[in-house]
Order: structure tokens, then sequence, then C-alpha cells
């Protein structure tokens, strides 16, 4: 086994699905079938079981199929082979209220984004991320954090902590309740975690700028940087240092996080910047089919690097990729797939855009909420 792969697929009340149950071995799976059949949803599903917020970032009470009863509850179950071998992983919407979803590993009720990156790891391609470089700096941190995961699932812990200590903060300046020492206390834990979460940021992207230099097959290389203040901390200083600085600068930006709300400085301020390697143009003055190349690079290297880091490459779901690339393209991806080994699920209206995978793939067409396996 060179790769993490999805063995079955069980989703109910989950989207346009009403119940649906898919077996499926390593190999590539293409989805096919007209728009709105439920191709990207079932991406989603899988999403739903790997770190991260979801394919789409969708509110959790926005997943469940609108025809079910009123009482009914989405759920999703994958049975694959992951890190430690097989392993059953279960997600479902929590009890009305409930602002997490429920997640169990082999049967034991687990909680967190790191209990998840500890068995599984899968990345994403879908066609909102089109302009992950024209939007606001947040999409691009989460997509470089749900990297990072793959190489070290403590990483989701910390950054949990931090984030819930930086709304925590943020309301007790708000509400002008918190005294010194209680502030005192939650930044000191933003400076810790803050601090870690930049230092494998980091260690990630020195150990992949490389690989996305070089560029994958025919795409392109690219230059890739993650800029922020506490990135810079610790080009300059040791760790425990950027702690009591980071803890510093946040006491002296009370006053103006309380008028401003969130945090001045922190974890939460970096940004993610790609370059194209042959012309140095940012990637948000590239063209849509530039940037899109672009992001197919940076998803190859970390799934190749993925595999020789920890062993197994990554689950990829390529949401209506191949669709827009042009012949050349579409097999020199296909061919970087196989090359990895891993298992993608890949969608497209129609099955002959998948031919250059030939028996390599296994193919199901997907209509009106079902699943046929071909």
């Amino acid at each position: 086994m060179s790769a993490i792969a999805v063995k079955r697929l069980t989703a109910t009340d989950f989207r346009c699905f009403s119940r649906i149950v898919l077996n499926t071995d390593a190999r590539p799976v293409a989805l096919f079938g007209p728009n709105g059949a439920g191709k990207t949803s079932l991406l989603e599903a899988l999403s739903m079981v790997t770190p991260g917020r979801g394919l789409r970032g969708a509110p959790l009470a926005d997943l469940g199929r609108r025809e079910a009863p009123a009482d009914a509850r989405w759920g999703v179950a994958v049975e694959a082979d992951g890190y430690g071998g097989a392993v059953s992983i279960g997600a479902g919407a929590a009890p009305e209220g409930a602002t997490r979803r429920e997640l169990r590993i082999d049967g034991r009720a687990v909680r967190g984004r790191a209990a998840l990156a500890e068995v599984v790891s899968a990345l994403w391609l879908t066609p909102a991320m089109d302009r992950l470089f024209l939007e606001g700096a947040a999409s691009r941190r989460r997509f470089f954090d749900r990297l990072v995961y793959g190489f070290d699932p403590t990483h989701a812990t910390r950054l949990g902590v931090y984030e819930r200590s930086l709304r925590e903060r943020a309301r007790l300046l708000r509400e002008r309740r918190g005294d010194a020492v209680w502030l005192s206390a939650l930044e000191a834990r933003m400076a810790e975690n803050g601090v870690a979460v930049a230092a494998a940021r980091s260690t990630t992207l020195r150990r992949l700028a490389p690989m996305v230099a070089a560029g994958v097959g025919i795409f392109p290389g690219a230059k890739i940087s993650f800029h922020g203040g506490v990135e810079t901390m610790l080009d300059r200083m040791p760790a425990l240092e950027a702690e009591v600085e980071l803890a510093e600068a946040l006491a002296a930006s009370r006053d103006h996080d309380a008028q401003a709300g969130g945090a001045r400085v922190g974890a939460h301020r970096g940004d993610l910047a790609l370059y194209h390697g042959a012309s140095g143009r940012p990637a948000a003055q590239c063209s849509t089919g530039e940037q899109k190349m672009l992001l197919i690079t940076v998803i190859l290297a970390t799934a190749r690097l993925q595999a020789a880091v920890r062993g197994l490459a990554p689950v990829l779901l390529l949401d209506e990729v191949a669709a827009h690339l042009d012949g050349d393209h579409r097999a020199a991806l296909f061919h970087e797939i196989s090359d990895i080994g891993a298992q993608a699920w890949l969608t497209g209206v129609d099955r002959s855009i998948f031919e250059p995978f030939g028996g390599a793939a296994q193919y199901v067409a997907v209509e009106a909420g079902t699943v046929t396996p071909q």
C-alpha cells in the first residue's frame, strides 16, 4: 500500500443522497454525470471525515437532505486504509444546537481535527478556489494549513487552541470583562500556540518550496512563501523568545483590539504568496488558467512529499479540475496521479474526459442522487 485509500463510502441523508453505499479499491475514482447530480456532494462527503472544515466550508446545518424527515440527521461513514492500517471513520450532524460535527474513529468518539489527521489525509481543489488569490488572506491560510495537517497532525490541535483563545480574548475585550491576569493567561496561551503554528508552517514551507519551484511534469514551477509577523519573529530569534515577544505585543495592543476587534498581531495575520516560476508574476496577476496550473503544482508536489515523509500519499479530491484542462495537461495530470500512487476522486460531466486513465481507474456514474459503478 502506497496511498491512503477509501474502500467504502456510505452517506445517509447527506445533500441530495437519501442513502448510498459505494465500494471502491485503491485506484483513482472517476465520477461522471450531469450537473447537479451529486458528484461534488460525494467529494464533500469524503471531506467531512478528513481534517478541515469540509470541501465547501458549508455550515453543518446545510449538509442534510432537504427532503429528509424533520428528525433525521446526516451521516457519512468511510472504511479506508489509513496511516495505521484499516480504519473506520464516521461523521454526522450533532444534536440540534451543537456547532461541531460528531466524529468516531473505529467506533470511538473523538473531537478535533488532530484525531483525523493522525489516520487520514486529503487534499482538494474545487472551482471556488479559482478565486483563492483574489480574496482575503483567511482562505489562503486555511488552504496552507490543510497542507500542514498532512505532515504534522498536532498542527490542527494547536491551531484550534489558538483560534479559541483568540475568540475568547476578543470577547473579553469587547465586553470589558477580563482583568489583567485573565487576559495575560489567554495571551500567553495564544503566544505559545501561535508560535508553534508558525513554526509548523515554516517547516512545511521549507520542505515543500524546492519541489514546487521545480514544477511537476509539465505543470509550472512556482515560488511559494508564507509571510507573517510571527514567522518573521522565528527567523530572528528562538521560539521561547518569540513567545515572550508575541505575548508582550498582544498585551500592548489591548486598547486597539478592544476597539477594532480581533487582534492586531498573531498567527492569524499570516498570508500565503505564490509566484509563477517562469514570469515571476504574483498568482493574483496571472490568468485564471495559470492560477489553476499553479495550484495543481502545489497539490501534486504536496502529495508527493507527503508520500515520502509519511509513507502514504493523501487522498486527492479534484472537483471539475480535469474538465478545464487541455488534452496534454489532462493526460499529464492523470500520469502524475498514477505515478504518485494516490487515490484521486475526480468529477466530470462526461466519462470520455477520463479516457487517458484507461483501466487504471474505476468509473462511477452519478445521476439524481444515485451512484452506479461501471
